[in-house]
């Protein structure tokens, strides 16, 4: 814990003008980002006695080990730096709203030949048309089931719309009258682009005009006494109504605007944001944080509207946003609001009539949305406050372990040995900083020697990084770094516990390995499977935690995790092994031209009937090099295929590696053998979730 006096900048030092200021701890990590009117006020804040700040003010600085600020000329500069530093470094005493979901929009692919309609979820590309966002898919698949009675547009993937062309048969939907079939050519390309934008334009709330011509054809028809056509007009006049029902006009049709409403206690926020296209409302969606930092409602409406607009188009931003509190520096965030529409954006409170009214329902889903949170477990600050607790009371450690991470090893029968690690940081994970490695030294089943080599490159970076930065003392600041620009580094920070998977012997490696390091403040500790005993360094005994404890939920979570992440970087090595497996008696040819050629030719059965001159194409490829693959294909391939007694079917001959034949005589000199690389970046998808980045470390 630091003294905030040993890092306090002397009188004079801060200037008193716009900026935007960070707290770094002991390790350079960037820990908070904020902006002020005036530095100097702010900052001075920060350094009262810790008995007047509020709590977690004071554990921030109490963690922090140095202050830095940058100047900036307006407030709405400052605005816009704030948002881009907490994006960028992550600061964890910052507000961070998590939205649990990436909310669905209806999208019109303008930008195409045939515009398609489909659902679209993350960042927004040009040229396309979006309406939204809904609270889930399947209403956005219902309201254009309807529609397209009326709106025959296409909605078939890229793939499906060749393959009907080359056929000369439209799909199902083009046989039931719900798509033109552009395909096909029934409708020309200026007739399917009328269609779409007359659905775009239904979309946007012109639904009045359209539904009145409607009717009058209707009437004509029936006048005309073309029953069948002014039957079918009806209908279609029904969808369209139907669809209409699913969004209520509540305002005026030419309004367009956000509603953000809120709903805290003293340790959470839970943020409702409805969005109102035409008067009627087109999307919900919502977020959940801890109050890490000491905010109100204005502090609490600025980070969420710098989460919800920060990183959407102009157009995203309505004509009117309607909060419960302004912030503090409104006239800057309104002006960052109109920059970013590119027209004028007026930010207010609600007083009176139908706006209020709904900002009240709004204000309603926001205290449910709380309720609902509260009764998460994973996500409970409380809950998770009392497991690290009780971690650090079962282990004898000084304080909590705030940083945790865990180790695990995984191989099949002794081939393909990689290891995990994943990171948890205030108990809940980190999967920015997770690592996966390759154990390349040896082959088989020995997971200590494994867990022994993982720790010790882990922190061997570790002391790397250390030393790289070097270390000051109090109220010194180290001298200045080009290098370092505050961004996370892959091993920087130490953890405060480390967590292995298994038991004893297992245990014994990982402390073995920081002692052979000279790194004794790091604890070290084990969950063996069997019990769930926890295990720590020379002790013949394990601790057992209570079933109940949320102390062991926490550790069984966090082991878990590691063992999933193992497993699966295992089978992604295994998978490549399998699919190059007659390739490897090639001299020369390392796993980077292994993979192009699996990659250009699809699989290894294409390779073996490819010639010479086809695999020459394949870049990196020399013509000595293409022989030998040839030859060594040549030799793999079994002389009769492989049949399955049971059913009679033929196997492929590439759903596992050939036997292994005599590597041939090849002039390597024609071939470089590539090295991998150290570091490459992998997105596995995290349990039960779609993916998040995650970074892999392969020590060559």
């Amino acid at each position: 814990m630091a003294d905030p006096s040993s890092y306090r900048p002397k009188p004079g030092q801060i200037p008193d003008s716009p900026g935007v200021y960070k707290f770094r701890d002991e390790h350079r990590r960037v820990i908070y980002v904020g902006k002020a009117k005036s530095l100097r006020q702010r900052l001075a804040n920060y350094f009262q006695p810790l008995t007047s700040l509020h709590p977690r003010t004071a554990t921030m600085v109490t963690t922090a080990a140095s202050v830095e600020w940058t100047v900036v000329s307006t407030e709405v500069e400052a605005l816009q730096l704030e948002y881009s530093w907490i994006k960028e470094f992550d600061p964890r005493f910052n507000v961070k709203y998590r939205d649990d979901k990436s909310y669905p929009y209806l999208a019109v692919t303008m930008n195409e030949e045939f515009p398609r309609v489909q659902v679209m979820r993350g960042h927004k590309k040009k040229g396309v048309r979006y309406f939204g966002p809904y609270a889930h898919a399947w209403a956005i698949r219902e309201t254009v089931d309807l529609m397209l009675r009326v709106f025959p547009v296409r909605t078939c993937s890229a793939g499906v719309f060749r393959n009907a062309a080359s056929a000369g048969r439209p799909c199902l939907l083009g046989y039931i009258g719900k798509c033109s079939a552009p395909c096909v050519g029934r409708v020309t390309p200026e007739e399917h682009r009328e269609l779409a934008e007359e659905f775009s334009d239904f979309m946007a709330g012109r639904t009045g005009t359209y539904i009145r011509r409607l009717e009058k054809q209707m009437t004509i028809a029936a006048e005309d006494m073309e029953y069948e056509k002014a039957a079918r007009l009806r209908d279609d006049i029904a969808a369209l109504r139907r669809a209409m029902e699913k969004n209520a006009v509540v305002l005026a049709d030419a309004t367009d605007a956000d509603l953000i409403a809120l709903a805290e206690d003293e340790l959470e926020a839970a943020v409702q944001i409805f969005h109102v296209r035409g008067g009627r409302v087109r999307g919900q969606r919502g977020w959940v944080t801890d109050k890490v930092e000491a905010v109100d409602t204005a502090g609490l409406v600025e980070h969420a509207l710098q989460q919800l607009y920060g990183e959407e188009s102009g157009e995203a931003v309505p004509k009117e946003v309607l909060v419960p509190a302004l912030p503090e520096d409104a006239d800057a965030v309104s002006s960052w609001l109109s920059g970013r529409r590119g027209s004028l954006v007026s930010l207010r409170v609600p007083q009176r009539g139908d706006k209020k009214d709904l900002m009240e329902t709004v204000a309603r889903n926001a205290q449910q949305a709380l309720v609902l949170h509260k009764t998460k477990r994973a996500s409970d600050l409380t809950t998770r406050s009392r497991a690290l607790e009780e971690i650090a009371e079962a282990l004898d450690l000084d304080s909590a372990p705030l940083r945790i991470e865990c180790f695990d090893i995984s191989h099949l029968q002794g081939e393909d040995v990689v290891a995990s690690m994943v990171v948890f940081e205030d108990g809940l994970p980190r999967k920015s900083e997770y690592r996966r490695f390759q154990i390349k030294g040896f082959e088989g089943q020995d997971d200590v020697r494994s867990m022994h080599e993982v720790i010790g490159r882990r922190f061997k970076r570790y002391l790397a990084e250390k030393e790289r930065t070097g270390e000051w003392g109090d109220g010194e600041v180290p001298a200045e770094d080009p290098e370092d620009d505050g961004r996370p580094k892959r091993f920087a920070y130490p953890p405060q516990l480390v967590v292995v998977d298994g038991g004893q012997p297992q245990v014994a490696a990982a402390q073995r390995a920081l002692d052979e390091l000279g790194i004794d403040d790091v604890a070290v500790c084990g969950l063996a499977k069997r019990l769930e005993e926890v295990w720590l360094p020379g002790d013949d005994d394990p601790v057992v935690l209570p079933r109940s404890s949320e102390g062991l939920y926490l550790l069984q979570r966090v082991r878990d995790t590691a063992h999933d992440f193992a497993i699966r970087y295992q089978r992604s090595k295994r998978t490549k092994r399998l699919r190059t497996g007659p390739l490897d008696a090639v001299p020369g040819l390392g796993e980077t031209r292994k993979q192009a050629l699996i990659k250009h030719f699809g699989s290894v059965k294409r390779l073996r009937q490819a010639t010479i001159e086809q695999i020459c194409e394949v870049p990196g490829m020399g013509r000595k090099t293409a022989e030998a693959v040839v030859v060594a294909l040549a030799r793999a391939t079994p002389a009769a295929p492989a049949v399955n007694t049971a059913t009679g079917e033929i196997m492929e001959d590439d759903a596992a590696p050939a036997p292994a034949a005599p590597a041939p005589a090849v002039n390597t000199a024609a071939g470089e053998i590539m090295e991998e690389c150290a570091d490459v970046t992998a997105r596995p998808r995290a349990h039960g979730t779609t993916s998040t980045t995650e970074k892999t470390e392969q020590d060559t």
